[in-house]
């Protein structure tokens, strides 16, 4: 297996270092480069295109005001917030920017090898202690949604993949991508491309019906285009990676 390249970028040099020695101890990840700051993210990320990169929220520039940068140098990188902020919008933040995952310092150099091989799998990682505070501040955020955007979601949250609705609705893979992270961007970080075991009731026309794979609740007000999401993490570790 291919070894997992990292970049760290943290303004405090202690910390950074320290992380990065924990993770060159495991066979299997490479650190490939450090940094301070948001500038030096994007450079890191140019220069290096890691696969994984860790990113502090409190540093100058800004971590969550770097993602978007960072992504658009190098599109393959998983950017995984690793962070003391607990602050929730800075969660949902992070996650609309296009963040893998969000980490409150502390973990251990085990808890963090397994987020960074589950956003490298393909899913999001959110730190334990925030998931409730997440789930909770995006149910009580709901967005008004066109019918087209209701179907997207619908289809999203009965396992199938962007590229699946794209083709069943006769529409671009990039449309669909525009549909959940412009025009429902507080709905965006709840569903995923991956298909996990638990699975999903979504209402449809004011009734319930089961939908096996899924991750997460769909509730639809039969009286108004209003979508609400919660997300179903219960004893996993994993939010789907949109």
């Amino acid at each position: 297996m291919p070894a997992i390249t990292l970049a760290i970028v943290d303004d405090h040099p202690l910390f950074r270092e320290g992380v990065s020695r924990s993770l060159s101890e495991i066979d299997d990840f490479v650190v490939v480069g450090e940094g301070a700051s948001a500038d030096d993210a994007t450079t890191l990320a140019t220069s290096h295109r890691p696969d994984v990169l860790l990113l502090d929220v409190s540093m100058p520039g800004g971590g969550i005001d770097a993602i978007s940068d960072i992504l658009a140098r190098s599109p393959q990188t998983k950017v995984l917030m690793l962070t003391a902020s607990e602050d929730v919008d800075s969660v949902v933040a992070a996650l609309r920017r296009g963040a893998a995952g969000y980490i409150v310092k502390g973990i251990g150099s085990r808890g963090l090898a397994e987020a960074i091989r589950t956003v490298v799998g393909g899913s999001r990682y959110i730190s334990p202690s925030m998931r409730a505070k997440v789930e909770k501040t995006l149910l009580d955020r709901p967005a008004s949604l066109t019918p087209r955007e209701t179907e997207v979601i619908e289809l999203v949250a009965g396992g199938l993949t962007n590229k699946q609705i794209a083709r069943r609705l006769d529409l671009q893979e990039k449309t669909i991508k525009h549909h959940m992270t412009e025009y429902c961007p507080s709905l965006a970080p709840a569903i995923g491309r991956k298909q996990p075991s638990d699975g999903a009731r979504v209402s449809s026309g004011g009734s319930v019906a089961t939908a096996p794979k899924a991750h997460g609740l769909i509730a639809k007000d039969s009286r108004s285009p209003t979508v609400r999401i919660s997300i179903r993490v219960l004893q996993t570790q994993r939010i789907p990676h949109l």
